[in-house]
């Protein structure tokens, strides 16, 4: 049976390239599915499709796959596009998003999703997602884009706000994930923890965390953990990563009284209260690994090299189902079977404490329609409070890439909740046109400065 035509922009991202495509084919309705795949590079190209064909091979399935360089090719007729890119990549601008800040004093653990990093992230990457857009509309109006580039909530709110006819969802792993990782502290097989999420992405928290009982009836985890934490038995050593201890959701946890459903890495710098300039006893004490993401981007360079001569010498590759919601979306769009996963979406009063127009983080209904997000109503009072301060900066940028209004990069970096505690005005002025500057050709043309701005 002819499956869906789905096309992966980003392709040279191989191994997500391969997690998603290997979900995908592993579903029986499925198996016929057209993978287009589309990337700049045409080595890292020919390397995803090396491992798409064995990965069909592998499946038995009927598959097919097709490459391309050109954009707007891979668009044309698709049913689903998946998106997966870095705009200027590890060199040079991660590297820049890491060091310029650091002559200010200022230091990140991630960097990708809000602070001075995100924003520029997001200056850099929108237009491509709306050359995407603006490409979909003419040669595939149908077809629902599935986003997984950071920063998520700017860009799913700036494709809402300029291609509100576009059917879109950003994805991210981190409901799920961290779902999984409270389980194994707890160990409680995740399969018999029920969970309830809400917020903007990376910034979300658990509204209900709770454990299945043999009568079916649910106990509230919630005290467990805060008791584990405070008895020193919570978090357990990191199962991936050992520079990441995870202390600082648990410490929110005990402040707030919720989960939040990001890493302590990334939510260290959503926050001004762990990451200071001389208060290294907070560094130590939480366990926060600085410059991690450029850690993280040497390792996995090295990694694939090894990993690239793996996939081209073997006749098989292993396939596992990962965590990711795209291919039940994709099954559940195209077969009519319904699912619920977590995405970001227009707001649109589902968080009703949330402005309408943000890009909202709550469980989704798909079937043949398509998906819709579930309305959540009010968050405690805390947790809106909490996420205003990083949706300031989020529709900061998304202004300025609208209305293409220079001032505005420099109005999010100022309402940054980490830069503005370490940063006085001069220097977050100086450092936005320093990464402006330094960025060069990744940002749009309007964004480059020609001088020092001033606030309007």
């Amino acid at each position: 049976m002819a499956g869906p035509k789905l096309t992966f922009i980003g392709a040279g991202s191989t191994v997500f390239m391969k997690n998603i495509i290997g979900d995908v084919l592993q579903r029986p309705a499925l198996g016929g599915t057209e993978i287009r795949l589309m990337d700049i590079d045409p080595h890292r190209l020919e390397e995803s499709e090396i491992v798409v064909r064995k990965l069909i091979a592998t499946l038995g399935v009927e598959a097919s796959v097709k490459t391309f360089t050109d954009r707007r090719a891979a668009l044309d007729g698709a049913n689903f596009v998946v998106v997966a890119f870095q705009i200027g990549g590890y060199e040079p601008a991660t590297v820049t998003d890491f060091e310029v800040p650091k002559r200010y004093g200022l230091r990140h653990t991630i960097a990708d999703t809000l602070g001075v990093g995100g924003i520029m992230r997001g200056l850099r990457t929108v237009p491509h997602l709306w050359a995407i857009c603006a490409d979909m509309l003419e040669v595939c109006p149908e077809a629902i884009l599935l986003q997984y580039v950071n920063p998520m909530a700017i860009n799913t709110w700036a494709i809402a706000e300029k291609f509100p006819a576009i059917r879109q969802v950003g994805l991210c792993h981190s409901v799920q994930g961290t779902a999984a990782e409270l389980a194994r502290d707890l160990d409680i097989p995740v399969d018999d923890i029920r969970y309830r999420a809400a917020g903007i992405n990376h910034m979300a928290f658990f509204l209900e965390f709770e454990h299945r009982q043999p009568d079916g009836s649910y106990e509230n985890l919630y005290p467990a953990l805060l008791k584990g934490y405070r008895e020193g038995r919570f978090p357990k050593p990191s199962s991936w990563n050992p520079r990441c201890p995870n202390k600082v959701r648990y410490e929110m946890m005990a402040r707030l009284g919720y989960f939040v459903t990001e890493s302590s890495e990334h939510f260290a710098e959503y926050t001004p209260y762990f990451i200071k300039e001389g208060r290294e006893d907070l560094i130590e004490k939480f366990g926060i690994p600085l410059d991690e993401y450029p850690k993280r981007c040497i390792e996995q360079i090295a990694r694939w090299r090894t990993q690239a001569d793996e996939y081209r010498s073997a006749t098989r590759i292993e396939v596992k189902p990962s965590k990711e919601y795209a291919s039940s979306i994709v099954n559940s769009v195209w077969t009519g079977e319904p699912s619920v996963i977590y995405g970001n979406l227009r707001n649109n009063g589902a968080i009703a404490s949330l402005p309408a127009n943000c890009a909202a983080e709550v469980a989704c209904l798909v079937d043949a329609s398509g998906i819709r997000p579930t309305v959540v109503g009010e968050l405690p009072p805390q947790l809106t409070a909490l996420m205003r301060t990083n949706i300031n900066v989020q529709e900061l940028t998304v202004a300025a890439l609208v209305q293409e209004k220079p001032e505005h990069i420099y109005h999010a970096a100022m309402l940054d909740p980490h830069t503005a505690a370490e940063l006085d005005l001069d220097q977050i002025w100086n450092l936005v046109t320093d990464l402006l500057a330094a960025h060069g050709d990744f940002v749009p043309e309007w964004a480059r400065p020609a001088g020092n701005r001033r606030a309007a």
